[in-house]
Parts: C-alpha cells; sequence; structure tokens
C-alpha cells in the first residue's frame, strides 16, 4: 500500500508519514518509544493543526500513506474526524490503536466506514500469557484478537505488528502461525531500538538476529502474508544472501564489488529499503518532525514550517538520504544501497545517526575499521 513503486522519489515523498496524534493510552507495554501515559498532552496539535498537516501531506501527492499512531490514537475523541479528513484530502489513511477494551467492533466498523485503509494491531506473543506480560495489561491479548476479527468482519485489512527482543524471540514462531489465523495481510517485525521504555529491555545479539531474518526469509516464501521489517533494513541484504547465484557469489555483488566506490557494484540495486528520513517521516504528538519516531532529532515544527519542506530540503533528512555519507561497517558495505542499516539504532549506540548499526553481523569484505561520517547538521 502506497505510492506506485515506478513513482516513489524517496527525495521528494516519504513512502510513510507517521503522525503520532496523542502519547496518550491506557496501557504501559514495556518497548514503548513513547513511553505512553493514560493522560493527554496539553500541547497535542489541535484538530485544525492536525488537518493543516494532513493538508500539507497532500502536497507530498495524491495517495499518500498517513499512519495515525500514538500512544493510542482512539484516546482522542476526533479521531474519526481525522481519518475522515484525510481520506477526502485523496491520502491514504492508517491508524495503529492499542489493543484495549476501547476497540470495539463499532468503532473498528466506523473506521472503516470513514474510509480508513487499513488497521496495524500489535501481537508480541502466541497466547495470552505472553502478550498481556510484554504489554503489562492482562486481557489485552484477548482484546486485540477479538479486534482482529473485527477487522476481518469490516473488510478492513489487517496488519499484525511484533516486537523482537530477547524477551519475544522464541514467540516467533507461534505468533506466525496466529498471523495466518486472523487472516492478516502483512507482518511487519519490528527490531527493538533502545529508546524509552525499550531502553530497560534486552536485545537480540547480532548473530541471533541474523538467524531470526534468515527464518523471516523462508516465513516470506511460505506464508499467504507479506513479511516486513521495521529498523532493520538488513533484512534485505538477508534476503539477497539467501537468493545467491548458483555459483556461489554473493547476490549483491559482483564477487565483492569495491566498497569505497561511489554508487552500488554491479547486481547491488540502487533502491534502498525505508529508513529513517529516507522514505520515512515522523511527526510527533507536538509537531516536531523527525526521521522516525525512534530517532528524536528534530528537523523543525509543523506549527512554524511544512512537513513537505523539512522533509526535502532539512540537512537531516538530506544526509540520512545519502548512503555515500554512512560511517564504520554501514559506509563500507556494499550492500549499503539496499540496506542502509538501521539510522535509529546508530544514533541510539553512538549519537551518531550515519554510524554504524550495532544489531548487523555482517562484515564487509576487505573491511579494517571505522570511516568518518559526514556530519549531520539539524
Amino acid at each position: 500500500m502506497g505510492p506506485p513503486a515506478g513513482d516513489f522519489d524517496p527525495s521528494e515523498r516519504p513512502f510513510v508519514l507517521v503522525w503520532e496524534v496523542t502519547q496518550a493510552c491506557e496501557l504501559a507495554c514495556k518497548h514503548c518509544r513513547a513511553e505512553a501515559d493514560p493522560e493527554r498532552h496539553p500541547d497535542e496539535l489541535t484538530t485544525a493543526e492536525g488537518e493543516r498537516l494532513l493538508d500539507e501531506a497532500r502536497r507530498f501527492g495524491e495517495g499518500q500513506l498517513v499512519v495515525l499512531s500514538g500512544g493510542d490514537p482512539l484516546s482522542r475523541d476526533d479521531v474519526l474526524d481525522l481519518v475522515a479528513y484525510g481520506v477526502d484530502r485523496g491520502l491514504q489513511m492508517t491508524m495503529t490503536p492499542s489493543g484495549t477494551a476501547s476497540l470495539t467492533a463499532d468503532r473498528i466498523e466506523a473506521l472503516a466506514d470513514a474510509g480508513l485503509r487499513r488497521l496495524a494491531l500489535s501481537i508480541d506473543g502466541g497466547s495470552a500469557a505472553a502478550h498481556d506480560e510484554f504489554r503489562q495489561e492482562q486481557g489485552s491479548f484477548a482484546d486485540t484478537v477479538a479486534a482482529a476479527r473485527a477487522a476481518r468482519d469490516a473488510g478492513l485489512p489487517l496488519q499484525i505488528n511484533t516486537t523482537v527482543c530477547a524477551e519475544t524471540v522464541d514467540e516467533l514462531p507461534a505468533i506466525r502461525d496466529l498471523v495466518a489465523d486472523l487472516g492478516a495481510v502483512l507482518w511487519s517485525v519490528f527490531f527493538l531500538v533502545p529508546v524509552g521504555r525499550g531502553r530497560v529491555l534486552d536485545a537480540v545479539d547480532p548473530a541471533r538476529a541474523e538467524r531470526v531474518m534468515e527464518w523471516l526469509v523462508s516465513v516470506s516464501d511460505a506464508a499467504p502474508f507479506g513479511v516486513k521489517t521495521t529498523e532493520a533494513p538488513h533484512y534485505r541484504r538477508v534476503a539477497l544472501q539467501a537468493r545467491r547465484s548458483p555459483t556461489g557469489e554473493r547476490a549483491a555483488s559482483n564477487g565483492g564489488g569495491d566498497s569505497s566506490s561511489r554508487g552500488p557494484p554491479d547486481g547491488v540495486g540502487r533502491r534502498t529499503g525505508i529508513t529513517a528520513g529516507n522514505g520515512f517521516a515522523f511527526v510527533s504528538h507536538t509537531g516536531e518532525v523527525f526521521p522516525s519516531g525512534f530517532l528524536p532529532r528534530s528537523a523543525g515544527n509543523v506549527r512554524e514550517d511544512s512537513v513537505v519542506d523539512l522533509y526535502r530540503t532539512a540537512p537531516l533528512f538530506e544526509g540520512l538520504r545519502d548512503p555515500d555519507a554512512l560511517a564504520g561497517k554501514c559506509g563500507a558495505c556494499e550492500f549499503r544501497y539496499v540496506c542502509g542499516g538501521s539510522r535509529s539504532r546508530a544514533y541510539a549506540a553512538t549519537g551518531d545517526p550515519l554510524g554504524s548499526d550495532p544489531l548487523c553481523a555482517y562484515v564487509p569484505e576487505g573491511y579494517e575499521g571505522d570511516l568518518p561520517s559526514a556530519s549531520v547538521s539539524d
């Protein structure tokens, strides 16, 4: 879902524009980036300001994909009107509500009637015990599964989001089965970035992450739903390597390639995955424009600046779209044009959004140590 591939230029428009409409939420999930609490922030964008943001989003082009996220978007009493407003402006409106008792079949039906294109729900355990422990709310699993089935009954395409960390990784096979049973069209697998409450969780180590991604490639080949990763663009590299040529050469390079060349070596596509600031933009509940909700470095605020202009011309965003500006292993890697590493995780680990992604186990051929990054200005 989103702009046709042939029309998509990540320097001109994001494939995904996320608006965190609120940080309010009834849950206290262990990984929560927003560190949500039950109360709404007094400085949230108002309805009128939100409508102006959606008007601006339309400037990206017809069919721009907008995700209303949180916290829990349903904590706002105007969220149904915001969906309808965006649809009227020609936007593809989607939502990531929390799995609580407030997500009733009637509300889901109303969202579908307003023109919502997809509902994304989070499932982080294959059983009620595992999911509810992670979400810190008894009954969340039952509420989420009921909402998923209500979305199916309403004809609303369903996406399931899952967090991968040390606590959840063994649950993945059971969650995969549940995703299929619920009739989801997409499984979005998020590899933990240590921000917000997630700082206290243990990530999987790089070797385990590599095995999980190899497994996800096999799931993608066999499952009735699509599979994508979030904050793990090296899944694209793993998929390429899994489909290496019969001669055993690396799928991404012509026998290795020159990792220092300006441009991808033979056999490597130029189009990267969606990464922070490169095909992706995030507007916070107070209007700050970030490359990602997991990379909380602001390029400006929609109350003073156009989100379109900030995405296209802010030095922070422009720098994140240049694979040759990357540092360390990511800068030396022949896969940087199809991967580029998680800029959010690099920022969380090093303070440098162009640094190496510490979750990646791959070592580029000939790599001998860190390379300095070009600076990324605000």
